[in-house]
């Protein structure tokens, strides 16, 4: 079976193309080469920019076509009309901030964001969403019944260069008072990048097809058990203290990136249905097992990729500062002594 990955030295890319070999699959990978250039030496390396030209991978037939790093709905759109055939099948790994509303069990008939002239905006933060749900669209116009949209949550494991998930293990592995969000029952949801990359290769090799909601665990994990987790892993000796979202939002913590994982009401209750990708064959390992292997991997490997973390479309900033946490922490202290 003939793949090609558009990207696939980074993140994602990587562990698609390794679930690919693994697989025995005639690997091809077009990319710019900047993040990675030497990974995956016994494998056919196209390099380009698709943002510039896709005549590189025109006119070449593959089976199967994983797309890792499409933002944009030009370059989208021509990508897949470069590769399209009868036979191929077209896999687009997308986002659950596609959705305009978040709730309790999003599916995937919920809502989009939208924007303004789709196919020429360019990519910032604030529309990052709304792109996302225009490049679904612009696939299956160009690959009708022959692609599957991935939304993914929160992707973690070895090879995740984004600090949100890093901002956790670093503080918690040193200790002390940490400050913990929110409500600690709430729920954290978040897939292991191996088992995502290893079910899109299966479903793709099945012709599975159509729009999936992709995120975890197996299991049911509160924020509490997460930082919990961590801790045990890191083999720490943080203690928690929980601040209430209504002082992190009066004090205007950004969600989910000053403090990573953490959203306020009514967004803490909301959560994403994966029935669909689960009964296409999405499985799970232990959330345990994610968090020790990223936490080997940030020790030994990450700081060979700063390449990678250079080179993101988006850079995104996580985590407070210990100065901001340290005031935070000693204003919660001053209000639980305030007479009630």
């Amino acid at each position: 079976m003939k793949t090609l990955v558009l990207g696939g030295t980074r993140f994602v890319g990587k562990h698609i193309v390794e679930a690919c070999l693994a697989k025995g699959q005639d690997v091809t990978i077009f990319h710019r080469g900047l993040s990675d250039p030497r990974a995956f030496p016994n494998v056919e390396h196209i390099i380009g920019d698709r943002d510039v030209s896709v005549d590189a991978i025109r006119d070449r037939r593959w089976d199967l076509v994983f797309d890792t790093s499409g933002y944009e709905v030009g370059p989208v759109r021509r990508a897949a009309q470069a590769v399209a055939h009868d036979d191929v099948h077209y896999v687009f790994v997308s986002s659950a901030s596609v959705y305009e509303e978040f709730g309790p069990n999003t599916n995937e008939s919920a809502g989009v964001h939208t924007v303004v002239d789709a196919d020429n905006a360019k990519l910032t933060l604030d529309i990052y969403g709304a792109l996302k749900a225009a490049c679904e669209a612009a696939v299956q116009e160009v690959l009708p019944g022959r692609a599957i949209c991935v939304r993914a949550g929160a992707i973690l494991g070895p090879h995740d260069y984004d600090d949100r998930f890093a901002y956790w293990l670093r503080r918690i592995a040193r200790g002390g008072e940490v400050l913990a969000p929110g409500d600690p029952s709430a729920i954290v949801q978040f897939v292991d990048v191996r088992d995502l990359a290893d079910w899109m290769v299966r479903a793709a090799e099945r012709r599975v097809h159509g729009v999936f909601n992709a995120t975890g665990p197996g299991e049911l994990m509160t924020m509490r058990s997460l930082l919990e987790t961590i801790r045990d892993v890191t083999g720490s000796d943080a203690r928690f203290t929980w601040v209430p979202s209504e002082l992190l939002v009066e004090r205007n913590v950004a969600p989910y990136s000053e403090m990573p994982f953490w959203l306020p009401p009514p967004y803490a209750i909301c959560g994403f249905d994966v029935t669909r990708a689960v009964q296409a064959g999405l499985t799970y390992r232990p959330a345990v097992d994610t968090i020790r292997d990223t936490w080997a991997w940030r020790q030994n490997g990450w700081e060979t990729e700063a390449a990678a973390r250079a080179h993101r479309r988006l850079q995104i900033p996580a985590g407070i500062s210990p100065e901001r946490e340290a005031e935070l922490l000693s204003e919660m202290r001053e209000r639980e002594k305030a007479p009630r």
